[in-house]
């Protein structure tokens, strides 16, 4: 038994077997339903014009629901400068842009600082919470950019440039960012 197929029939069942694959998906409710971009010939398009096509939404999906968004009511008004965003913050996201230094190494290196523990400042994992946005950045080689930025304000409040030579990066970064911090505390504003 031989079955021959057109180039025609290939198309209507490629584009038939899509339907099914997204109808399939939507009726076994699926949080997900992720889409592939198809590169059609001719006679694709033809045999898909004869199919109706079905693309699942948010609302074809019903378990599906927005993020919610943070109440920002609550936070104290921001500061006019950066000196005082600088001298008030409590909350640190941070962000780092290098392979080489990642997020949690510069996270634990801060919290084991004394003057972090004894300011009670603490580390979000939520950038729209934080009080400040610490940035690193790989320069040249073995330098490093460190940047304290007010989310709120797009302020840059702190920064600095270091090597890795001599020491982890993580350790200076943590280290230079908390003498800032320490100097806005203890000085009055500018």
């Amino acid at each position: 038994m031989n079955i021959t197929i057109s180039c025609n029939a290939k198309s209507v069942l490629k584009a038939a077997f899509l339907v099914a694959l997204l109808a399939a998906a939507a009726s076994a409710q699926t949080p997900l339903v992720r889409s592939r971009r198809v590169t059609a010939s001719d006679e694709d398009t033809k045999a898909a014009a004869l199919v109706p096509s079905q693309t699942a939404t948010s609302a074809s999906i019903p378990n599906a629901s927005p993020l919610p968004t943070p109440d920002l009511s609550s936070r104290p008004p921001r500061p006019a400068n950066g000196w005082e965003s600088l001298r008030n913050a409590k909350v640190i996201f941070v962000r780092s842009h290098s392979v080489l230094v990642g997020e949690a190494v510069i996270e634990s290196k801060l919290r084991k600082r004394k003057e972090f523990q004894q300011l009670q400042m603490m580390i979000t994992r939520d950038p729209v919470a934080a009080d400040l946005i610490l940035e690193v950045k790989h320069d040249i080689l073995t330098k490093y950019v460190f940047t304290a930025i007010d989310p709120w304000t797009n302020i840059v409040v702190a920064s600095g440039k270091l090597s890795s030579l001599g020491g982890t990066v993580a350790g200076k970064v943590a280290k230079r960012f908390m003498k800032q911090v320490m100097k806005a505390r203890t000085q009055p504003g500018p």
